[in-house]
């Protein structure tokens, strides 16, 4: 199963049509889409605007892939839960975000090797086929709590005020 979240700010048409396209082309396959309403209605992928917690939490469980916009939630759920993740960031050029912080996150997550990123449709049917279903690869994980150095080192600087 591929679970697809688009975040809860904005519609994200660009990223629902490409998943709706992958999914044209893989109907063995499950897609979940947690998004809200778009103008682009799916043919070939289940789209549902609102999860509790719980049910997110639960298609992330389930999920052997993530595909996401780069919102650092997802991200980090993705790293910790150990689960592979594109992200296909907003841009503002598609008045799809106030700003294109988005770009930017995804691609210092790139740079540090922690995602698989596509900045377009084409890029992530690429992806996708190169890695969907044998090649699901994590290209990174992170602990749910942090490292003892850290938690010495803040214990340090709050001692030192």
């Amino acid at each position: 199963m591929v679970f697809v979240t688009a975040g809860t700010q904005l519609p994200f048409d660009r990223l629902i049509e490409a998943v709706d396209d992958i999914a044209s082309m893989h109907p063995d396959v499950q897609f979940v889409v947690q998004a809200l309403s778009s103008r682009y209605k799916a043919k070939h992928v289940e789209v549902v605007d609102f999860l509790s917690s719980q049910e997110f939490d639960q298609y992330f469980k389930q999920a052997n892939m993530i595909i996401s916009h780069a919102g650092m939630g997802t991200i980090i759920s993705a790293l910790v839960k150990k689960k592979p993740i594109i992200v296909m960031p907003r841009q503002y050029a598609f008045n799809e975000h106030r700003n294109d912080h988005q770009v930017g996150t995804a691609k210092q997550m790139e740079a540090n090797g922690y995602v698989y990123v596509a900045y377009d449709s084409d890029e992530l049917k690429t992806l996708f086929k190169n890695m969907w279903p044998d090649n699901l690869n994590i290209r990174a994980t992170i602990s749910d709590v942090a490292s003892d150095e850290i938690i010495q080192s803040l214990n340090d600087f709050i001692k030192s005020k």
